[in-house]
């Protein structure tokens, strides 16, 4: 099934009962089991955990054929079709696609796999192309793609309005960075402690702060064309465009929430800051003296910095990333770390090894020279936050899909299609975030 929309659902549990009593009234056939990927697109195997379940079992000889409904449920990549039903063959199964009347056991399945296969694919090729005509007529109407919950505005019918209580907020923020005495860490900090949060209620963190303070929407400007997919087939890869080649100008439809000169000098600033830690070769994890030191054995991600103040003074303690952003319910209940307690710890470790201090020494420098000088690899936090974007990305585009159905402009079975596309870059996304 390409969705997990509920009537999409309703409708595999019908194939699920039709199957089985299809298979039942074969007196020569044995039901030997079922393979289901629910709300999976079947433009490529790699996400679809039944499926390649199924051709480790045909290795096993756990069954002797595979029933599906048509070729584009097995597979809408030609050569995943071809490749996976001679595999399958190889083992002696065959495959039985019962809309399409092929069974590979017979001498000319081969051929006619081929032809309806490429038609399957075809279709793929066809729905990227009508969404990229729906999105450049989209923007020729005067409609202002992206997100629906951007900071600052209110939008309907892809048309934006400033939220003049959120855009008090857009305009500090533009105002304080520009001045250039406070970063964004801080102003996310500051933001925090006077209780503001974004529209659904979350926490505005830093690396949404950076993503607004980028955003050209603020001084009245469209942007787009930043990333580009190679080939139709290859859905998760995406490349990133050379700024000077991206679709960004002055654009009626959208309001200024700040002026242009002020948007420009944020702008300036961010760069500028970012080239320093380039040229610097540092990142965050320099800021502190345990910044990037100290990671969770649960979840593998670094600690982050927090101050509690009390009567007594201010306290620099340590949490899990996660404990930050979900706190200990849903994030993590790994435990606060106190800078002072560090202290102690690291002070008797040099006490213990300085007596015994050149082997040390010998080791660090074997081990210095092993790393390669030239790795500019950033931290786990920066690489993060740049996973952090691409999700933010995503849901733009997800939004964006969804004012393009409401408008007709694609139909039902294209915007589910697109949709769970996305839904499985952001469970890659996901995947890859916890693995940093």
């Amino acid at each position: 099934m390409s969705t997990d929309k509920d009537e999409q659902l309703n409708s595999l549990d019908n194939q699920i009962e039709y199957f089985e009593e299809y298979i039942s009234k074969n007196n020569n056939w044995i039901f030997s089991g079922k393979y289901i990927d629910e709300g999976i697109s079947g433009t490529s195997v790699k996400n679809r955990g039944s499926f390649l379940e199924m051709i480790k079992n045909a290795k096993e000889k756990r069954f002797d054929l595979v029933i599906t409904k048509e070729i584009s449920r097995f597979s809408r990549n030609t050569l995943d079709s071809i490749r996976y039903t001679q595999e399958l063959l190889r083992y002696g199964i065959g495959v039985y696609f019962q809309s399409d009347n092929i069974n590979t056991f017979e001498p000319d399945s081969e051929l006619r796999l081929t032809i309806m296969a490429s038609l399957a694919q075809d279709e793929v090729r066809k729905l990227s192309e009508r969404l990229k005509f729906g999105y450049k007529r989209a923007i020729e109407d005067g409609k202002v793609l992206g997100q629906n919950n951007l900071m600052g505005y209110d939008k309907k019918n892809g048309v934006l309005t400033i939220n003049e209580k959120e855009a008090e907020v857009v305009r500090r923020l533009f105002e304080i960075y520009a001045q250039g005495k406070k970063g964004v860490r801080a102003i996310s900090r500051d933001f925090e402690k006077e209780g503001i949060v974004a529209s659904n209620g979350s926490m505005i963190n830093y690396s949404t702060l950076q993503h607004m303070i980028r955003n050209p929407k603020y001084k009245g400007f469209y942007c787009g064309r930043k990333y580009y997919t190679p080939d139709y087939r290859e859905k998760g890869r995406k490349l990133k465009i050379k700024k000077e080649d991206w679709i960004i100008y002055k654009d009626e439809n959208i309001p200024a929430i700040v002026s242009e000169e002020l948007w420009d000098e944020a702008n300036r600033i961010l760069e500028g800051r970012g080239e320093k830690f380039k040229d610097k070769n540092i990142g965050h994890q320099n800021r502190y003296s345990y910044s990037g030191k100290i990671y969770c054995a649960e979840h593998g991600t670094t600690y982050n910095r927090h101050v509690y103040k009390s009567k007594k003074g201010e306290k620099e303690v340590w949490n899990c990333r996660l404990y930050r952003l979900k706190g200990k319910k849903d994030g993590c209940d790994s435990p606060t770390i106190y800078s002072a307690e560090l202290d102690e710890i690291l002070t008797d470790i040099y006490k213990n090894t300085y007596n015994n201090i050149e082997p040390l020494v010998d080791n660090l420098l074997k081990l210095y020279s092993q790393v390669d000088s030239e790795n500019d690899s950033a931290d786990s936090d920066e690489q993060i936050s740049v996973k952090q974007t691409e999700k933010d990305l995503i849901n733009k585009k997800k939004d964006t899909l969804l004012e393009l159905r409401a408008d007709n402009i694609i139909t039902t079975s294209e915007f589910a299609e697109r949709n769970n596309l996305l839904n499985n870059e952001l469970e890659k996304i996901e995947y890859e975030i916890q693995h940093i």
